[in-house]
């Protein structure tokens, strides 16, 4: 053999044969580093979600509050209690089908005649289907006696 060829065949002393930990350590830390990775690419996934279920059921309860509004100015101002009516919103919550029903009821109150009014204001997203992840639905009910 010569003095340019390297000793393929040296021993290396006990102290010194740490060669094989050091990929156990990269290969394991490679392994808990994707893994930490993943959870954060699903936490943010899911707060994702749940910050756009969160808008659109505070979309859905203004829709079912103007809703609301529309039948007790119906009521109180016109008269008029219908069983149901579809009311049609605008902008951002034009994307929500809305739903009026009334129902009156006559009550006497310490002799004099009154009639109750029980309005249900429902509103939900069009389009989407009960059950599916992205449904969302508010119901508001209101009683004036007049």
């Amino acid at each position: 053999m010569s003095p340019d060829q390297p000793n393929l065949h040296r021993r290396l002393s006990p102290g010194s044969r740490q060669s094989g930990f050091s990929i156990v350590t990269a290969i394991f830390l490679l392994v808990v580093m994707s893994a930490l990775g993943a959870y954060m690419l699903t936490f943010s996934t899911v707060q994702q979600t749940t910050s756009t279920q969160d808008l659109q059921g505070i979309r859905a309860y203004q829709s079912a509050r103007a809703g609301m509004e529309f039948g007790l100015y119906e009521v109180t101002r016109r008269g008029v209690c219908a069983a149901t009516t579809p009311v049609t919103l605008a902008g951002n919550l034009a994307a929500f089908s809305v739903t009026v029903a009334c129902a009156s009821y006559p009550y006497t109150e310490a002799g004099n005649a009154v009639t109750v009014y029980q309005i249900t204001s429902t509103a939900f997203q069009t389009g989407a289907t009960p059950g599916s992840p992205n449904y969302v639905e508010r119901q508001i009910v209101a009683t004036v006696g007049l």
